[in-house]
């Protein structure tokens, strides 16, 4: 669903006359990426839940990527995944033998993330569908918010965009083992690593990118934070492959929903340099699967954050800074 769309249906359950509990400290008040309530000064529990159909044919993948995409909202709230339960749809002809091969998928992520499946619920569904309700925990005083830009921070992405442009090539058979290869391997990969660092560095703001695409989701910060970002379109991270697949018009059809989202909420308070690509002007609001963490750090501590990631093993990249105005702007 569009993030326009979603916003409307959503108008009912937000907070009436009567306030939330104190202790819901994050809730539907503002969009953000999970549930945080607090159970004690120096515990916080994240709950979110996440499930789509499948995005490759095979099935442990399929059931592995659906995790990580679903825990890397615990991510972008600061948090460590404690235990899922899994949510799933499945055709009533399909074979056990699949069923339990995005089941396996699943469980393996999760306890790569520390954490443990502890049950679920399905049902029969024509069209498969499998994810996880997933419970973190965090400290209260170290959540990582949308809203948690501050004008001078310098801006971070800790995965390549392009999942969604090669997915729906590999849909169309024209994706290619290779490209569809470090597609699927960005997918697999946790956020972990990535809130880590911002957590380390004295990150206040930080979102995942996915289904709304990099604009979508860069623009509930903006809007969150009442600051603004300026990104360098030639220093954002894109699979390769991508640019390709993209100029061939391998799009989803979210890129264009996300599209008008983005230009009706913003306006011309979203400016794209001319001299920037069109394929990558359109990449930027394609849907992504699993992501990486968009996030912000404090222009002091900025120097140390790709060394952070190298020493872990794992690539990040620096794409832009936050502006005091609430404005886009994609520079060159």
């Amino acid at each position: 669903m569009a993030p326009g769309d979603l916003q409307e249906v959503l108008a009912v359950l937000r907070p009436g006359a009567t306030p939330p509990p104190a202790d819901l400290l994050v809730g539907l008040g503002a969009a953000d990426d999970a549930a945080v309530y607090r159970l004690a000064p120096d515990l916080a529990i994240v709950e979110t839940v996440d499930f789509f159909p499948p995005v490759v044919d095979d099935p442990w993948t399929w059931g592995a990527v659906a995790a990580v995409n679903a825990m890397s909202d615990v991510y972008a709230m600061g948090g460590e995944v404690m235990f899922a339960l899994a949510v799933a749809g499945f055709p009533r002809e399909m074979a056990k033998e699949i069923i339990s091969e995005v089941f396996r998928g699943g469980r393996d992520k999760v306890a790569e993330a520390g954490g443990v499946i502890a049950g679920g619920h399905t049902v029969v569904d024509a069209e498969p569908k499998y994810g996880l309700c997933v419970t973190g925990r965090v400290h209260p005083d170290r959540i990582l918010l949308k809203g948690g830009l501050r004008p001078g921070d310098r801006v971070f992405l800790s995965k390549p965009l392009g999942t969604g442009v090669i997915t729906t090539a590999a849909k169309n058979g024209v994706a290619g083992a290779e490209r569809l290869g470090a597609a699927v391997a960005s997918m697999l990969r946790l956020n972990r690593v990535a809130a880590a660092v911002a957590r380390e560095s004295g990150a206040k703001g930080a979102t995942d990118i996915t289904g709304f695409g990099f604009l979508g989701h860069a623009g509930e910060m903006v809007k969150a934070s009442g600051a603004g970002l300026a990104i360098g379109a030639s220093r954002l991270p894109v699979l390769p492959g991508t640019r390709e697949l993209a100029e061939a018009g391998q799009f989803s059809g979210g890129m264009k929903r996300n599209r008008r989202y983005v230009e009706t909420a913003f306006g011309s308070a979203l400016t794209i340099a001319p001299s920037v690509p069109g394929y990558l002007a359109s990449l930027l609001t394609e849907s992504e699967t699993s992501g990486g963490l968009l996030f912000s750090v404090a222009a002091d501590r900025a120097g140390s954050v790709i060394d952070a990631f190298k020493r872990r093993g794992e690539e990040c990249w620096e794409i832009g800074q936050v502006l005091p105005e609430p404005v886009i702007r994609i520079e060159p």
